[in-house]
């Protein structure tokens, strides 16, 4: 079993809006920090946003502050990522990370995260 699975991907005109979702398989998932990283074709990979392991503290990317909101669900191990007010430079492969050891102000590499899911692909239209 895949210990981060993502779902929710999808083709969205700009300025509309995306919901991706993270499943957390892992028994540990609350000591987990968990986030989203990022890929479009061409790029290297970027940091997108991140969530402590209580929820109660989130870091994001300048490039998504306001727009983009993430939150965890202990009780569906679930991770989200809301997208709002996309725009075609946010498309990308979408990645479900997480990690032991960092915070999510320090999880903004991409060897910050040990635990990868396979990604999601958000495709926005101009």
């Amino acid at each position: 079993q895949e210990p981060l699975v993502e779902s929710g991907g999808g083709l969205v005109q700009a300025g509309g809006s995306l919901r991706v979702s993270c499943q957390v398989s892992l028994h540990t998932f609350t000591n987990l920090v968990m986030g989203w990283f990022r890929q479009a074709p061409g790029k290297e990979r970027e940091f997108v946003a991140a969530i402590s392991r209580q929820g109660g503290i989130t870091h994001y990317a300048d490039s998504v502050k306001g727009r983009f909101t993430i939150s965890s669900d202990k009780a569906k191990n679930t991770v989200d990522l809301q997208m709002n007010r996309l725009k075609p430079e946010n498309a990308a492969v979408y990645y479900c990370v997480g990690d032991y050891q960092n915070t999510p102000t320090t999880m903004t590499y991409p060897g910050g995260a040990t635990v990868w899911g396979k990604g999601t692909l958000v495709t926005v239209s101009s």
